[in-house]
């Protein structure tokens, strides 16, 4: 008697097993990572330089491999077969082995570095040894868990985006976009740091932005920027034109995607990395309630926190110059002041569902910005001193919140949770895209099949069929403009577009037969022309 199998799809074929191939890239790769869990185990290696060259090169070599093996022999398109079947990208076993592991490697990176083999006096032992002759190339100092995690990250964001450009090969915004992070991370984010470190500059990663960049203010890192003469100056400079002028152009002709999904390196990790849980976002009427409350809080914390670690600089470190702390304090609340006045006034019916939120957050600013002249004393905020603020950010959102939940649980929550809940760089850009940006992403509704492919493997939990369904321009804050939806839809039917504000935000409800006189209706946007 045949034994019955279980099979849920629709086709009535089971999804296809990898293939010998893929097991063979699949060995080799663990291989690879092998090498480096006997590292963490204190396994000493006769060369470490031969021994990582080999556990890096068998990584690489065993994802190619399989990328080449999984794409390059099935034609371009849409390649999402079977992700609700697999154990890893359904949140079953495999799921919860790898999200558990990738938890514990960032709970031992931020707070347990020792476990790693970190030595602040003596020679590094552990996966630090091993990467300390990659580090001494690089920087001329040995390595730390930063830089071990920074290469990690790198080779992820290099060799996943590999995959992906095969996997999307069909779509020329996908891979152009994906060379793009692939270049920013390891130039910018990786290579530069390090070589400036080599010269004895500041750290400095010209792609990470204040609010994303916490640190960017911190005393440490204003007395850093200021005593390494004009390069120092040239960093701080380039900083501060980033966040107010770079920023806000860039946003405004291409949305927040030239960040989120062209340059950034949380965005970059989520796109090639986590591509397999994309589909796993909540896309709840709910979890967008609470994705609006929570990304707006950590916003307003980082502001707050931001003025109370730059006041409490300034008043260590008053200078006898005209900026003093006093004037900086309320040059800020007049500076927020009247970006809320600009926005209630100009802005107040686009703001509709957001406005209260946007009021509340406004108040809790300036509220604590009020608390920090009035209640602090002897460097400290709120009755705590503002160094700590920093540090409790660091600790729930810098690490916590980005590394451990942001990351870790990629198979459980989708690839963006970081970025949909807790990114304050993607609170502003996203205010900035909703409010004042050309970008949309068009709908041809007629031509909507109301497959949920776009829904499905949106990693920002945007329910975008039901855009689709109306014709409706999708001008959501959240949108990182990714265009994977674009990329998975069969009928053509979204597009990403810079184009004219003017009717940029065009939200209708579904127009029934029985609901509308259809005559009027043409009547009416006739005349809307002629206007």
């Amino acid at each position: 008697m045949n034994k019955p199998e279980n099979n849920m799809s629709l086709t009535g074929d089971a999804p296809a097993a990898i293939s010998t191939t893929q097991k063979i890239a699949t060995a080799i790769g663990l291989v690879g990572l092998f090498i480096m869990v006997l590292s963490i185990a204190n396994v000493e290696f006769p060369n470490k330089t031969l021994f990582l060259i080999l556990s890096l090169g068998m990584i690489t070599a065993g994802t190619v491999i399989f990328a080449n093996d999984a794409y390059l022999g099935k034609h371009a398109g849409i390649k999402n077969d079977g992700v609700w079947f697999k154990s890893n990208t359904s949140r079953g076993f495999w799921a919860w082995i790898v999200g558990i592991s990738l938890t514990l490697f960032y709970v031992i990176l931020y707070w347990y570095p020792e476990y790693l083999g970190l030595r602040e006096d003596g020679e590094n032992t552990g996966i630090i040894a091993l990467f300390d002759p990659l580090s001494r190339l690089i920087s001329g100092h040995g390595a730390s868990q930063w830089f071990v995690y920074g290469t990690l990250y790198t080779l992820a964001i290099l060799i996943f985006g590999y995959k992906f450009i095969l996997k999307y090969r069909h779509n020329k915004y996908e891979i152009y976009r994906t060379y793009s992070v692939m270049f920013f991370q390891l130039g910018f984010a990786f290579l530069i740091p390090e070589i400036l470190m080599r010269f004895n500059q500041p750290y400095f990663n010209p792609a990470n932005i204040w609010p994303l960049n916490y640190d960017f203010f911190a005393g440490y890192k204003m007395s850093e920027f200021f005593t390494a003469g004009n390069i120092g100056m040239m960093m701080f400079i380039f900083g501060i034109i980033s966040i107010f002028v770079i920023t806000p152009i860039l946003t405004y002709k291409y949305g927040k995607r030239w960040y989120c999904s062209w340059v950034c390196g949380c965005g970059g990790l989520a796109e090639t990395a986590g591509d397999p849980y994309r589909h796993l976002s909540d896309k709840s009427k709910f979890a967008w309630n609470v994705e609006r409350w929570v990304i707006h809080s950590v916003l307003v914390f980082v502001v707050v926190m931001t003025i109370a670690v730059i006041y409490s600089y300034l008043m260590e470190n008053p200078g006898g110059g005209w900026f003093t702390k006093d004037i900086f304090l309320w040059s800020s609340a007049g500076f927020l002041t009247l970006i809320f006045a600009l926005i209630m006034i100009f802005k107040r019916e686009q703001l509709a569902k957001d406005a209260k939120m946007g009021a509340i957050g406004y108040f809790a600013i300036i509220m604590s910005i009020i608390a920090i002249n009035y209640f602090s004393g002897n460097y400290r905020i709120f009755f705590f001193d503002g160094h700590q603020l920093r540090a409790w950010y660091g600790f729930l959102i810098g690490a916590a919140f980005s590394g451990v939940i942001g990351v870790g649980f990629y198979p459980i929550f989708g690839n963006r949770v970081w970025c949909r809940f807790g990114c304050p760089m993607a609170a502003v850009l996203g205010m900035q895209q909703r409010l004042f940006s050309k970008f949309r992403i068009t709908t041809n509704g007629g031509q909507c099949i109301s497959c949920g492919n776009c829904s499905t493997y949106c990693e920002m939990g945007i329910d975008v069929r039901a855009y689709a369904q109306k014709g409706e321009n999708i001008v959501r804050s959240s949108c990182v403009g990714c265009g994977i939806c674009a990329a998975v839809c069969p009928r053509g039917v979204l597009k990403l577009e810079n184009g004219s504000r003017e009717d940029r935000i065009n939200s209708e409800e579904v127009l029934l037969g029985n609901d509308v006189d259809l005559m009027t209706l043409v009547h009416q946007k006739s005349e809307r022309t002629k206007d």
